[in-house]
């Protein structure tokens, strides 16, 4: 088998079935944002703070959901700001150890279980994103 037919036979189905190779570099194009407020009834919120963003990109072939912070509004348009965020994951290594740098944006949990099952929801709602053509919503009743 020729290399370009090894490379066709790997990446054709990735492309018939909408996918991204593993070689894909994401660009602005990729990415999907939602902006998303703790409702105040809300009791397993799993961030510190109350308002941010619902980000899925394709990096590496998977989609990747992040969270990332609001800008705080008592900030004048003339400050830098530079949003922490976080990888949403049920995957207990990511979600630890990937978050290692911005961890005080994720609440208190008792352990990795309980912040999987507050998270859970939220990866749902970045990687259907992803699904989505730019600027598309994804609503609450649609989980």
């Amino acid at each position: 088998m020729t290399p370009f037919a090894a490379t066709l036979a790997v990446a054709a189905p990735l492309v018939l079935a909408g996918e991204q190779s593993l070689f894909h570099l994401p660009s602005e194009e990729d990415v999907r944002l939602q902006p998303i407020t703790r409702a105040d009834n809300e009791a397993d919120w799993p961030f510190t703070v109350d308002a941010g963003q619902i980000a899925c990109v394709w990096s590496g072939g998977q989609k990747v959901a992040m969270f990332l912070e609001r800008r705080p509004d008592a900030l004048e348009d003339h400050e830098e700001f530079t949003p922490r965020s976080v990888m949403l994951s049920v995957n207990p290594f990511e979600l630890t150890v990937m978050n290692i740098g911005n961890r005080g944006l994720l609440a208190h949990a008792d352990s990795v279980e309980t912040l999987i099952k507050r998270i859970a929801p939220y990866v749902t709602v970045a990687q259907r994103l992803c699904d989505q053509p730019r600027g598309a919503r994804v609503g609450h009743g649609e989980l």
